[in-house]
């Protein structure tokens, strides 16, 4: 094991080196990049930067690992108690895992404690106790045939996570690959990468075998593209960009034509009927669907449609509660938001910021960097009324606190701005009349559509998106199928 080096008295012992093989190595070349606090601009760590050489490292340990069968070939009931414990474990390391979080990538404690930790240990409970409960079929054959249909593990799955959910994205898609009897190489993102490294320390703790779960940290153009590339890695599950979704699917074309699934970007719309009962709850979810967690989500509620008879009234109950959601100090468990996760991403805010009211909409509130004098990256809620459909804040997915008010004149004209995306990830509608609530959602191309509530989420609803949103579905039992494959054994009786 490498030593670990500890920043300071209040910080955790970071795992800063690849996870191969069972063990903590340094890139092949040598190189590390930094980890930053996206709260005061200062980097915490110097991580392993892996590349090719690294990731066929990685690939090579994982196939070995699933040829003997060191854990596909386990008895589900097997897999599932080190899943179980693997869960418990994170539940155990909650603090520190929380603080890594909220160091790395700017989040709330709070919300990295009891929402990003407790997801993640859910999750990774959730698939353990699906490893003993996937059947295989008999087929309806003749009396003298018999027809089994197996489902069976692909092989190496490659797994390319964000850094908005660190811990909740890589535990939706390592848990259930590794129900199936897969092995695993998870690429984090480069701006978050320590969870991950502390996750697999843990997995070998719970008794996950050597090879089976591998991290490589290092830059996407790097260690991402070599894992999209390999000519040994069966799968790839990324989430991420539309824009970085599109080279998975092409180095999937040019290797192995292994299988791709895709959670890209979003662009919400949160439409309001104006027969809506309890104007202030809707002004609550709309702030909070758009302002939790800096706005970094790809279901975030960036787009206000909202009936213009009471279009005036919400967007002044929705503006006066962006105070409530200013950042703060990450650190403090009372801030209700942190940093958004790097000064770059900051800068790509407030580029769209400055676009948005050049293009003539309105600003009504926000619009700015906030606490600069902490030198970390934090952007004022803000909000825009007065929108063109067709503007880029109307768009394009801006990912942070950026709310884009649209007006419109009955639910035929909602539909028809809510479709009118590129994306097809979530959607919301409000309204009095349940039927006609609920004829909308059947008429959103959304993947994930919410019927009065915003962000309501549960293990066991499949979570995804259509159009160029992407494809396949984390969570539930049918994230599952991304992860194995059917096989038929007929026999002559």
């Amino acid at each position: 094991m490498a030593a670990v080096e500890r920043v300071s008295a209040d910080h955790p012992a970071f795992r800063t080196e690849a996870f191969i093989d069972g063990a903590f190595v340094p890139a092949a070349s040598g190189r590390t990049f930094s980890a930053v606090n996206p709260a005061t601009g200062h980097a915490i760590a110097e991580v392993s930067a892996c590349d090719a050489e690294d990731v066929d490292r990685a690939v090579k340990a994982a196939r070995r690992a699933f040829e003997d069968r060191r854990w596909a070939g386990q008895r589900p009931l097997e897999r599932k108690r080190a899943l179980l414990r693997f869960a418990e474990l994170i539940r155990t390391h909650r603090d520190e895992l929380a603080l890594t979080e909220t160091l790395n990538m700017g989040k709330p404690i709070s919300d990295a404690r009891a929402i990003d930790v407790r997801a993640a240990a859910d999750c990774f409970a959730y698939y353990g106790e699906c490893c003993d409960k996937v059947y295989g079929e008999v087929a309806p054959t003749t009396d003298d045939n018999l027809a089994l249909v197996l489902r069976e593990p692909l092989g190496i799955v490659g797994c390319v996570t964000p850094w908005n959910f660190p811990m909740i994205m890589a535990a939706w898609k390592v848990a259930p690959a590794l129900a199936m009897g897969n092995s695993v190489v998870l690429k984090p993102a480069e701006e978050s990468p320590l969870t991950a490294l502390r996750l697999a320390e843990l997995a070998a703790e719970a008794g996950i075998p050597d090879g089976v779960f591998n991290v490589v940290p290092g830059l996407g153009v790097e260690a991402g593209k070599a894992l999209g590339l390999h000519m040994d890695v069966d799968a790839i599950a990324f989430t991420g960009s539309t824009e970085v979704g599109r080279y998975f699917l092409r180095y999937s074309a040019e290797s192995n034509i292994k299988r791709v699934a895709l959670e890209l970007g979003g662009k919400t719309a949160f439409v309001v009927a104006h027969d809506v009962k309890d104007l202030g709850a809707v002004a609550e979810a709309v702030a909070g669907g758009i302002f939790f967690n800096q706005g970094e989500m790809c279901t975030a509620a960036s787009r206000l449609l909202v009936d213009n008879r009471i279009r005036a009234e919400l967007v002044e109950r929705v503006a006066a509660l962006a105070p409530r959601w200013m950042p703060g100090d990450p650190l403090d468990p009372d801030a209700p938001a942190g940093a958004v996760v790097s000064r770059e991403h900051q800068g790509r805010i407030l580029s769209a910021i400055q676009a948005g009211g050049e293009s003539g909409a309105r600003l009504v509130t926000g619009g700015t960097a906030v606490r600069t004098e902490t030198g970390g990256a934090f952007v004022a809620p803000t909000v825009f009324d007065d929108v063109a459909p067709s503007s880029a804040l109307a768009q394009n997915e801006i990912f942070g606190p950026v709310l884009s008010v649209i007006g419109f004149d009955g639910l035929d004209e909602a539909v028809e701005l809510a479709n009118g995306t590129i994306y097809g990830l979530g959607a919301s509608v409000w309204s009095a009349d349940l039927a006609a609530a609920h004829k909308v959602a059947r008429r959103f191309k959304a993947g994930i559509v919410y019927v009065n509530c915003f962000d309501a989420d549960d293990i066991t609803t499949p979570f995804g998106g259509v159009k160029q949103s992407g494809f396949g579905r984390d969570k539930s039992l049918h994230a599952l199928e991304k992860y194995s494959d059917l096989k038929t054994v007929w026999t002559r009786l």
